[in-house]
């Protein structure tokens, strides 16, 4: 074995725990209100339609993992896909990046969302930004101190939430108005696959499993298991909690909330102490969707370092090998984002960067498939539905968010730039 790779750490259930974290975080608790917002009563059909893709496309993930056991997931198998044009593996491993920074900032600001409405001050600004600057730099610690102390906290994190969440799902049932939640698709059935497009991020956590391949366990048998799991406890959750709320509420109302959402559906639920018990459950949810989101992205830019496609700096590793430049870079840029940005534009920039990162990795399953051993007809459906989700979520934003899609293309320009110019530039000779 390679000194350059560390010694097995994680089990199935740390595998678990920062898939359904990564996932959970960016999902209820961040895009309920979107998702409501696009799909009306039919919200829980499109937390159904972006599990759909999530696992058709989780496949070319589980096959790739395990045929190329390196961390550094999509851009690795991008990288062999395309070796003659390591440019394709350089600028799709960037844009990798930025979407994890872009999923960072939206856990962040929902953590400071939540938190600015648990102390009483839902609109102050300053306050949500403080708390959302604030819970990246104590993520940054814990990352600091390695895959085992991270994996250890996220089990504790995960299972506070999923508890929570399914004590909640069987609370609402009681108040549960299904009056309010007819007619079941009310605003047709593309705003179903609208919906899902949209908040495809709440599904990108499974994705931080392959970043951590070469710290697993046993990978042949926990890397599939970890990442179907993880998709399948996380769609029951939010199917069940996206049915509550709308038959508790109604979509409108659901709408209104915006970012703290679930916050409203707990009070007619469990009260006004259940509006508390949902702001320290979501500032938990999305606390250990950072912890998880943060971990996999260092680990990631250390890959690309090592393949002279990214800065020297992020392959710099502390004790343990940790990836301390990246965690440091990566927290610092979300940090910038969730400051300056908005929910939708963070919500939209991410789905749509996990969208296109997809695409490439069925592109390489598809490549790479006889070393793999992928199905043709099951990459070609996965191309197929990330390819309508994409077009959908386009066609929204240049009808109803222009300057979200402006940012998005000004960033994706940005990235191909910045990566030409390290090329040009920046790019040191081969190390022994």
């Amino acid at each position: 074995m390679s000194t350059d790779q560390p010694a097995p750490t994680l089990r199935l259930r740390e595998l678990l725990a920062m898939g359904v974290g990564g996932m959970i975080g960016g999902g209820i608790f961040s895009v309920l209100g979107l998702a409501v917002r696009e799909s009306g009563n039919a919200a829980p059909l499109a937390f159904l339609s972006g599990a759909l893709i999530a696992l058709i496309a989780g496949r070319a993930y589980v096959h790739l993992a395990l045929a190329y056991r390196e961390d550094g997931a999509s851009f690795t198998y991008l990288e062999r896909a395309f070796p003659k044009h390591l440019a394709v593996a350089g600028v799709a491993g960037w844009v990798v990046v930025v979407g994890y920074i872009g999923t960072l900032a939206l856990y962040a600001y929902t953590f400071g969302a939540y938190g600015s409405h648990l102390l009483g001050h839902p609109d102050a600004h300053l306050l949500r930004m403080g708390l959302s600057v604030g819970v990246l730099l104590a993520f940054l610690g814990i990352n600091a101190l390695g895959a085992g102390a991270m994996g250890r906290l996220e089990d504790v994190l995960v299972g506070v939430k999923v508890v929570f969440l399914g004590a909640l799902a069987a609370a609402g049932f009681a108040a549960y108005d299904p009056t309010k939640a007819l007619p079941l698709v009310d605003r047709g059935v593309s705003s179903i696959f609208l919906g899902g497009a949209l908040i495809f991020v709440a599904f990108e956590g499974f994705q931080l499993i392959t970043n951590a391949v070469a710290e697993t366990k046993e990978p042949d048998r926990n890397i599939p298991r970890g990442i179907y799991g993880s998709i399948v406890i996380t769609t029951v959750i939010y199917v069940l909690v996206a049915t509550v709320a709308v038959g508790t509420l109604g979509a409108q109302e659901l709408q209104d909330a915006g970012e703290y959402a679930l916050a409203v559906v707990a009070k007619p639920v469990l009260g006004p102490w259940g509006v508390i018990v949902v702001d320290i459950a979501a500032m938990l949810a999305t606390a250990s969707a950072i912890n998880a989101t943060l971990f996999g992205s260092a680990r990631l830019a250390r890959a690309m370092a090592k393949d002279r496609l990214a800065p020297k700096l992020f392959s710099f590793r502390a004790r343990g090998d940790v990836p301390l430049a990246g965690i440091v870079v990566i927290a610092a840029l979300a940090a910038l984002l969730t400051s300056l940005g908005n929910l939708e534009m963070i919500a939209s920039f991410s789905s749509m960067t996990f969208l296109l990162v997809s695409m490439g990795v069925c592109i390489a399953s598809w490549r790479l498939r006889r070393e793999t051993g992928a199905a043709p007809l099951g990459v070609g459906t996965a191309l197929l539905l990330l390819g309508v989700a994409l077009v959908l979520l386009v066609v929204f934003l240049a009808e109803k968010d222009r300057t979200a899609l402006v940012f998005c293309g000004t960033v994706y320009a940005g990235v191909v730039v910045a990566h030409l110019l390290f090329e040009r530039f920046g790019r040191a000779p081969a190390s022994r």
